[in-house]
């Protein structure tokens, strides 16, 4: 959710337009809920804390200078707020088993988004975490599901982006750890049974470090029977908890009724006149919510809507199928939803799209490359565009073939990929050939068996939206007319170098094979004709935002 989607919307809201100010709030009420939500593990002081959070922002939406910085400033907000719930608290340690009839945001995110195996395992983790990392993670939770950035995080956080590496890691360790505890406690080992006799069932730090001094000391436990996921590999895809049926979000400050609040602020300018558009007497229905006289947001699903489906990880085991059939996961209001391949009934060009496939056997040479018609592409990156941030963009021009190269870095920062786009498409754009000796998910170390191209267990690993082509080394594009290349580096790290190239130097590329010191031949995608695949995320328009630009790729001429 890209906060510059809602610049205009941001801007209304601070002129005192009610209807901006309900779209608002609707709009990024379930990430907060979600932040503070894994932060308090669903104690009942979550909506205390939501409120204040959701008011102060209200309150303060006009002090708001940069309208593109709105989510990293609400996100601190939230952090603050969880932050003072717990210094007024006594230093005792926090009984979460008394909340007053609150959910446990554990079990409500497992029973929400109908979690299963080792996604579940990670939910039920959450509960053995002390209440810092607890914060840390409601925030890495986010980045890894590419909601926040790292440098949001940092900042939500306080600290240095490189101390903020520091500490996601050591909060990671102490997450396996408490993954392995729900692990072992779900197994029959006769010995853990004897350990927990007198335990009262709720997880604190004293039984989370017996237990996992029992684990490492027993062979029963501490043997996984089954490859264990990186948590950030299970977690890319999920949506946001939705709000819970019946959560009621009042805007009335300081506990006031709307009115009373309206005439307590009545000489401060902006919050004034928000609070006397709050205090109308209308009913504005919203997705999944509504927003009734006196500024309350009340959630009016039914209890038995569906529950959001969990993207399912491409895999390099899938199979090749053009064009493919994706389920769309359903995703909370805050968020827009996951673009996902559509099959036509006509082959236009532009139909065919790249599907997950299985890599191709290595030794197998590939397909003849079609040789098309090239009289050059420029670039306004020159020779050798270098992209690392986010926004980085060339436009190329011309008819020719153009080399993308990825530079994945999941040492910096790991987790959920935002694609880059191809937009303002005049002509045709063809994704020909794949090459650079291997797929980026291909092993990488003779001695670590879990590291690829991707990243590996003790960094982490970079993930691809459900549903996105496997890329490789080097990617080979056909260009007749314009486009625009652009980077969305929002939440994994990652960099693509563009050069102008050419049929030889594709050609050459992908034929150079194993016994020739690199993994794999390279893979053919070119047919000749128009029913070639284009990338999937292109279009023929410019959006304010490119990573907005759908995976559908729909391009075909009007």
């Amino acid at each position: 959710m890209d906060t510059r989607q809602w610049r205009d919307t941001i801007a209304a809201a601070q002129d005192g337009d009610r209807r901006a100010l309900d779209e608002l709030v609707e709009g990024w009420l379930p990430l907060v809920y979600n932040i503070v939500g894994r932060a308090l593990n669903g104690h009942a002081d979550v909506d205390d804390v939501v409120q204040e959070t959701m008011l102060r922002a209200v309150d303060n939406l006009g002090s708001l200078r940069d309208p593109d910085s709105f989510r990293s400033w609400l996100v601190a907000i939230a952090m603050r707020q969880i932050r003072d719930r717990a210094r007024r608290r006594t230093p005792a340690p926090l009984d979460e088993s008394a909340t007053g009839g609150a959910a446990d945001f554990a079990e409500l995110t497992i029973l929400r988004l109908q979690l299963e195996g080792q996604r579940r395992e990670v939910a039920e983790a959450v509960r053995w975490l002390d209440d810092e990392d607890r914060q840390l993670l409601s925030l890495w939770w986010l980045e890894v599901a590419g909601e926040l950035t790292r440098r949001e995080l940092a900042a939500a956080v306080g600290i240095s982006r490189q101390h903020a590496a520091v500490r996601v890691q050591r909060m990671k360790e102490r997450l396996e750890t408490s993954r392995g505890i729900v692990r072992a406690l779900d197994g029959a080992c006769p010995d853990l049974r004897e350990l927990t006799a007198r335990w009262n069932g709720r997880p604190d730090s004293v039984w989370r470090k017996r237990l996992a001094r029992h684990i490492r000391g027993c062979g029963y436990c501490g043997d996984s029977r089954e490859s264990v996921v990186p948590p950030e590999r299970l977690l890319v895809g999920i949506a946001l908890v939705p709000l819970p049926v019946g959560f009621t979000l009042s805007l009335a400050l300081g506990g006031k009724t709307a009115a009373a609040a309206t005439a307590t602020v009545a000489s401060v300018g902006w919050t004034a006149k928000v609070m006397s558009a709050l205090t109308q007497p209308v009913v504005a229905a919203t997705a999944g919510a509504t927003i009734v006289a006196g500024g309350a947001y009340v959630v009016t699903q039914t209890p038995d809507a569906p529950p959001p489906k969990v993207a399912v990880l491409p895999t390099a085991a899938s199979t090749h199928r053009a064009p493919p059939v994706v389920d769309t996961p359903s995703v909370s209001p805050s968020r827009p939803p996951s673009p996902s391949a559509t099959p036509m009934k006509t082959l236009l060009y532009g139909s065919v799209v790249d599907a997950v496939d299985r890599a191709p056997d290595p030794d197998t040479p590939p397909a003849a490359l079609p040789h098309r018609p090239e009289t050059g592409v420029t670039s306004t990156g020159g020779a050798h565009a270098v992209m690392n941030h986010r926004g980085d963009s060339v436009t190329l021009t011309g008819k020719g073939y153009v080399l993308v190269r990825w530079q994945i870095s999941p040492q910096y920062r790991a987790g959920g990929l935002v694609m880059p786009s191809w937009t303002g498409l005049r002509g045709e754009l063809f994704h020909v050939a794949s090459g650079g000796g291997r797929r980026m998910d291909d092993p990488v170390s003779a001695t670590d068996s879990s590291a690829t191209g991707m990243g590996n267990s003790t960094v982490g690993y970079t993930v691809l939206p459900a549903g996105t082509q496997q890329m490789w080394q080097n990617e080979y594009f056909y260009l007749d007319g314009s486009v625009t290349l652009t980077v969305n580096e929002r939440g994994a790290d990652y960099g693509l170098s563009v050069f102008p190239s050419s049929w030889d130097a594709a050609e050459k590329d992908i034929t150079t094979g194993p016994d020739q010191g690199v993994k794999r031949y390279g893979l053919v995608r070119d047919t000749g004709k128009d029913d070639t695949p284009v990338p999937q995320y292109v279009t023929r328009s410019t959006p304010a935002d490119a990573a907005t630009v759908a995976q559908e790729s729909r391009v075909s001429e009007p």
